[in-house]
């Protein structure tokens, strides 16, 4: 705990979003926030309310440094933005990596609680990819020593807000709409004012540490009544047409078409409308309702400006600068999900791979292991086509880095340190095989055209081997409840 005599300092991940920003408005004079970024042009910019700590949050390393001395962290993450001018991963697979980076770091620097922003969880066995993404990230935070307070909400109703942003630009750019089934879904939009309440009621009070509590706004309706609800706001009429099909590809290539959106943020949100997500009674949620929670068409009015357009979101203008640097810099990103046979380790998945990659690849490849140093030759030339050095700092039986140090297929700087990774995660049942700011020297097109689709299939390979190790097919993990429901403790 955070000593009398000074503001208790919470860093918050996902600061730069409009949740973050909305927090850091909230938080300001009462605590000292510590606003971790990917972004160095954001980092570099002075804001007298935020200490800005530059942080790539694929590197656990950067994130322990940027958490040293925090109290509180808030967790905000969604990968659903490019992070690499090649990235070979689902979003559910990087948010689970970035997910493990936080409670790993948050740990190490003895942090007090994580407060979670996620999804609220529907009713039935089936989820969408969004919504079972959501959930997992919230059993690996909850997978340390460090408490975690989870929060799950549907849809957030504020300026800036993806999923407004998106409702908005269909309701404004199309008279006649046709409605697939999954406008029928019901859920209680919140107003960002009321997330942010209830994040900065649960911030050090132990009664809410252990627990999830799920959060609603004042009403319940279905997505075609927020519509109508905003066009009504806009004073505009709209005709909409139902249609009893439920189509997510169709639907999102539609909505992306439409909003101009990209397909990486829309398709996870329109997976998730499948669900009717009604938050379940809780204390904290029945707290925001007897405080004065802002109505939908409040919420809505919060989110136009005078012209009744959104209002500008400062960070679009970052994020296209990071994204054009990101391509200038031609970085690659791989992340793949592997089963991890029980009771063995990352140490053993990576010694494994180094002997199973020249048998697989025989007769072209050969892996020399020299100490730390390991190194991918062509077999019968000796070529080294890549070196890797071992990362005894960063490296135990749960985790083992490499940091990719030559070789003829590498280009190598101090801007971007490229790196191999094999990591534990879900309890040990899974592992996560990474490659990180990976700079190709051939050129771009002829790399994603055969090293690229290469490395793919072999991921996929060893995969495959070590689903036969386990002498069993890999199974789905069954998500564990990471915090008990929000009842309020008698004692």
């Amino acid at each position: 705990m955070p000593s009398s005599d000074r503001l208790p300092v919470v860093g918050i991940a996902g600061a730069t979003g409009f949740i973050g920003q909305s927090i850091i408005d909230r938080l300001q004079g009462r605590f000292r926030i510590v606003g971790l970024t990917r972004s160095p042009t954001r980092a570099a910019q002075r804001d007298d309310r935020v200490e800005w700590r530059h942080c790539d949050l694929f590197s656990l390393r950067q994130v322990e440094e940027a958490l040293e001395g925090v109290d509180f962290a808030i967790y905000l993450v969604h990968s659903m933005l490019p992070n690499a001018r090649l990235t070979q991963a689902s979003f559910v697979d990087l948010d689970l990596l970035l997910a493990d980076n936080f409670a790993r770091a948050a740990e190490a620097n003895q942090v007090d609680q994580i407060v979670y922003l996620g999804g609220i969880r529907p009713e039935g066995a089936h989820m969408s990819r969004h919504l079972r993404s959501r959930l997992e990230v919230e059993a690996t935070l909850a997978g340390t020593e460090v408490p975690i307070t989870a929060l799950r909400a549907g849809l957030v109703v504020g300026p800036g807000g993806s999923s407004m942003g998106v409702l908005l630009k269909l309701v404004k750019r199309l008279p006649v709409m046709i409605l697939p089934s999954w406008t029928a879904s019901e859920s209680a939009p919140i107003a960002i004012r009321d997330v942010v309440r209830a994040i900065d009621r649960c911030l050090g009070d132990p009664d809410t540490y252990g627990r999830h509590f799920e959060l609603g706004g004042p009403e319940t309706m279905t997505y075609r009544e927020m519509m109508e609800r905003t066009a009504k706001r806009l004073g505009i009429k709209r005709t909409m047409l139902p249609t009893p099909f439920f189509s997510p590809g169709l639907s999102s290539r539609w909505v992306s078409l439409i909003t101009g959106a990209p397909m990486e943020l829309v398709g996870p949100l329109i997976e998730s409308l499948e669900h009717s997500v009604v938050p379940e009674a809780n204390w904290l949620n029945d707290w925001l309702q007897e405080t004065g929670p802002a109505p939908f068409d409040e919420a809505v009015d919060v989110s136009l400006d005078e012209e009744d357009r959104v209002r500008v979101n400062p960070r679009q203008a970052l994020v296209r600068m990071d994204t054009e640097r990101l391509r200038e810099a031609k970085t690659v990103r791989s992340v793949q999900r592997l089963p991890l046979p029980e009771g063995r380790d990352a140490a053993w998945a990576s010694e494994t791979y180094m002997q199973w990659l020249p048998k697989f690849l025989w007769p072209l490849l050969l892996v020399v292991v020299e100490g730390q140093v390991v190194e991918f030759r062509v077999r019968l030339v000796g070529t080294v086509l890549l070196r890797l050095r071992r990362s005894a700092h960063d490296s135990g039986p749960g985790q083992v880095l490499m940091f990719i140090t030559g070789g003829v297929l590498a280009h190598v700087d101090d801007a971007y340190c490229g790196r191999l990774e094999f990591r534990e995660a879900l309890g040990r049942s899974a592992i996560i095989a990474a490659i990180h700011d990976f700079r190709p020297t051939l050129p771009w097109w002829i790399y994603n055209a055969t090293q690229a689709l290469v490395h793919l299939f072999v991921m996929r390979a060893f995969g495959w081997h070590l689903a036969r190790v386990e002498a069993l097919p890999p199974k789905e993990v069954e998500l564990p409840e990471p915090s008990s429901p929000g009842a309020r403790s008698e004692t």
